[in-house]
């Protein structure tokens, strides 16, 4: 398929496994054989194993891959990946997985033999690979961010109701006993009513505040660049963006709100009940060239930012909820009830809750939560009101259980499995939609800090740290129009979402 041709429309087709139970009902009256009959003790038959295409098979991809396998209940039997190079671990510990570099081919030529599809790409790719998988009616695990726009994100947690597909959400903390241990204290209002929360990571981890790259490279033979660059508008290909610092340039990656905020929000969200945001501000890292010579390169995200969200009130809070967000090594005062030499959160990352009786922290992806002071952890006991995740591996000698993060995956594998609606997911779309664009919405503050504004007398003006009012419903900034161009952006000729 030539790269700017746009995808075919691939007719729907119902899946491999629904055809072998539909036709399993046909001969039903003939013989149930049980599978340990068959096959021996841990023995699986085939029609109860998920064939998933993994879309993005290096880095991150890889350990994604890596631990659907592991559910023991994963056939992973197509992998696609641009680079070579990055795919060769997976594609070597896969052998009998067909390989390919453009996942519009692997949908066109495999798409009746494909259960479910991971997908594990740069930000900018992640939406149309994703719906076009739910159209197929294939259940899809998603990296977080789950999208890369706002509207991109509104879209995929309508698709899943629509399609009827199963969903998850690559923020494997959402299924960590840590954020049921923080909801169960909030329930029994250990520390009141929580009118504040603030999150704060080290990242970014790779260049930011930087310009672009004004010398042209060479493409390595093993990178399809086109593919890579998909949605995004074309540009020449430069050294130091793949395979990972695209994550600091916007027309790729949502910067260190996009990176960890899915990971350190989530138990927010979990815990208040909160949804959409309803306004937002921020103040942002400068960068200077020169003696009192500001720099300003809009197409890489900042070096620093603090994020401020209004959530409103919900069925768990008292009022308002106010949420900072804190990037770049920037992090709140140490709360006075934490020892001097205690640990606030872990590595430059982490979570403060303050409610009205009390406050309780935790570090990346919801684990070591502690009342404060963190005595009163060991002291306060109350009901487990929240069932953990626990997925069962079944094995020839002994099953192997896997708990939290470990079973995020799994738990994906065990939904699609069992079917639509039918099981609970950690980080269903339903859930990871309305986390992913108030996180999505609050980059658009970030952004608007580079977006110039005209003046009567012709000069430029930049708005600055002010607040943007959002409407939900419309989801659109009702006081700074600018910004609204990065709610749903252009597509690239051949990459378009056709909804």
């Amino acid at each position: 398929m030539p790269m700017t041709e746009k995808p075919k429309e691939i007719p729907q087709d119902p899946s491999r496994r629904d055809f072998i139970k539909t036709s399993s009902l046909a001969v039903a009256g003939f013989m149930i054989v049980p599978r340990f009959v068959l096959g021996g003790k841990g023995y699986i038959a085939p029609s109860d194993m998920l064939t998933v295409a993994g879309v993005g098979a290096g880095g991150k991809g890889e350990s994604d891959i890596a631990n659907f396998a592991k559910s023991g209940k994963a056939n992973i039997a197509y992998l696609c990946d641009v680079d070579d190079r990055r795919a060769a671990n997976t594609v070597k510990n896969f052998p009998k997985a067909k390989y390919y570099k453009d996942w519009r081919e692997l949908f066109d030529k495999e798409h009746k033999h494909i259960d479910a599809v991971s997908v594990s790409t740069p930000d900018h790719n992640h939406a149309i690979i994703a719906y076009s998988a739910m159209q197929l009616g294939k259940g899809v695990y998603v990296q977080k961010p789950l999208t890369h726009d706002i509207w991109e994100a509104r879209l995929l947690t309508e698709a899943a109701k629509k399609y009827k597909v199963v969903t998850q959400m690559g923020n494997q903390g959402a299924s960590n006993d840590g954020t049921r241990q923080l909801a169960e204290w909030y329930d029994a209002d250990i520390i009141g009513d929580v009118h504040t929360v603030y999150c704060w990571t080290n990242r970014p981890v790779w260049p930011q505040g930087i310009a672009w790259p004004s010398t042209k490279a060479e493409i390595p033979k093993e990178l399809n660049w086109d593919v890579w660059l998909g949605t995004a508008p074309f540009k020449d290909y430069v050294d130091n963006v793949v395979p990972f610092n695209w994550r600091g340039w916007w027309d790729y990656g949502t910067g260190a709100l996009g990176d960890m905020g899915c990971h350190l929000v989530e138990a927010p969200f979990r815990v208040l009940g909160l949804q959409y945001a309803k306004d937002v501000q921020a103040s942002v890292g400068s960068v200077y060239v020169g003696e009192f010579k500001q720099g300003r390169f809009p197409d890489s995200c900042p070096p620093s930012s603090h994020i401020t969200l209004t959530f409103p009130k919900t069925s768990k809070t008292k009022g308002d909820v106010t949420l900072h967000w804190m990037d770049g090594g920037i992090q709140p005062e140490r709360p006075e009830e934490l020892g001097a030499n205690e640990r606030f959160g872990d590595d430059g990352n982490g979570t403060l809750f303050i409610g009205t009786k009390g406050k309780m922290i935790a570090s990346t992806y919801s684990e070591n939560p502690l009342l404060l002071p963190t005595s009163r952890t060991k002291e306060v006991n109350v009901a487990k009101t929240i069932p953990r995740v626990r997925i069962t591996v079944p094995g020839s000698d002994k099953p192997l259980e896997l708990a939290g993060a470990n079973a995020h995956y799994a738990q994906w594998v065990e939904g699609c499995l069992a079917g639509y609606g039918k099981t609970e997911l950690s980080s269903s779309f339903e859930k990871a939609g309305p986390l992913t664009e108030a996180l999505l919405m609050a980059n658009l503050a970030v952004r608007g800090h580079d977006l110039a504004v005209k003046n009567p007398n012709g000069r430029d003006t930049y708005p600055g740290h002010i607040k943007l009012l959002w409407d939900n419903h419309n989801m659109k900034v009702t006081n700074f129009d600018a910004v609204n161009q990065y709610v749903k952006r252009n597509y690239r000729d051949g990459f378009a979402i056709k909804a």
